[in-house]
């Protein structure tokens, strides 16, 4: 009976302690900081740019730190209408949070032709926001295979980032070395049905300020291209996939390709890789 009362009275004795230790303890200790920092002390912020880094204790400089990577959103075939084209979209940078040196590169090659053209841009990017950078640099555009209208420089100054609701966007503007203007738009979203299975949607669409029929360009809405791919992340860095990519050339642009005797109209079906280190 005895050791009864005992175990009842310390169940009681720790709960009490429980629950009166706590605010004697908060009304006595003093605060663990010693009151307000010193004049000449370091602002914590000093090379954030303006931006803050909370409850990351002890990472306060990663900003800074120098990181690079390299993606192939796209590395795929395709086929429509008879016609097999490799395609590739592949995008790399290297710097800071703030600034980075960024490669894109992409193309097509038409493998029943041996004809096929590429793209490739050199830009300074420079972290404007939390989540876009706005880019600057130099774009070359190479074409080969049998009446190739030859290669052609541009400038590129332009913006790239997540919009709301999580739409990954890339608006530029290009001025060639012949003073052409044009504008281009891409637009990616994906939705997730599990950890590893997700569909990407794909916008794109290209605009001129004038004519340049030697290249098959026409003055307005130039094409837009819709695309639909799941992939399945095997390992994060790895991911096959399938889909669709269906595009449609527009105004004057799709009457120099009827000219030319090309499709103005093309639906693909695509398989391929996606993957990045």
């Amino acid at each position: 009976m005895s050791q009864t009362i005992y175990k009842t009275l310390a169940i009681i004795s720790v709960f009490g302690l429980g629950l009166f230790v706590p605010p004697v303890l908060a009304q006595e200790m003093p605060p663990m900081q010693g009151g307000s920092a010193p004049v000449d002390a370091r602002d914590p912020h000093a090379n954030s740019g303006g931006y803050e880094y909370r409850h990351m204790a002890g990472f306060e400089e990663t900003d800074m730190m120098t990181v690079s990577k390299v993606i192939a959103d796209q590395f795929e075939y395709r086929t429509a209408q008879g016609t097999d084209v490799l395609r590739w979209d592949m995008q790399g940078w290297r710097g800071t949070d703030y600034n980075k040196i960024w490669v894109k590169f992409e193309g097509e090659d038409e493998l029943s032709s041996n004809a096929g053209e590429m793209e490739l841009q050199a830009l300074y990017s420079r972290s404007v926001t939390a989540f876009w950078d706005f880019q600057v640099g130099a774009r070359y555009d190479a074409a080969y295979g049998t009446d190739s209208p030859g290669d052609r420089a541009f400038a590129v100054i332009g913006f790239q980032g997540l919009a709301p609701y999580w739409f990954e966007m890339e608006p530029a503007v290009f001025v060639s070395d012949k003073g052409d203007i044009s504008a281009r738009l891409v637009a990616t979203y994906d939705i997730v049905f599990t950890q590893r299975l997700i569909l990407q949607s794909r916008f794109e669409s290209n605009i001129a300020a004038s004519e340049v029929r030697e290249y098959g360009i026409g003055k307005g809405i130039n094409d837009v291209q819709l695309g639909l791919r799941l992939r399945y992340e095997m390992r994060r860095k790895f991911a096959p996939y399938v889909g669709v990519d269906w595009s449609r050339k527009m105004g004057d642009t799709a009457n120099f390709t009827r000219a030319e005797g090309g499709d103005v109209d093309v639906l693909s079906l695509v398989t391929g890789i996606r993957f990045w280190f």
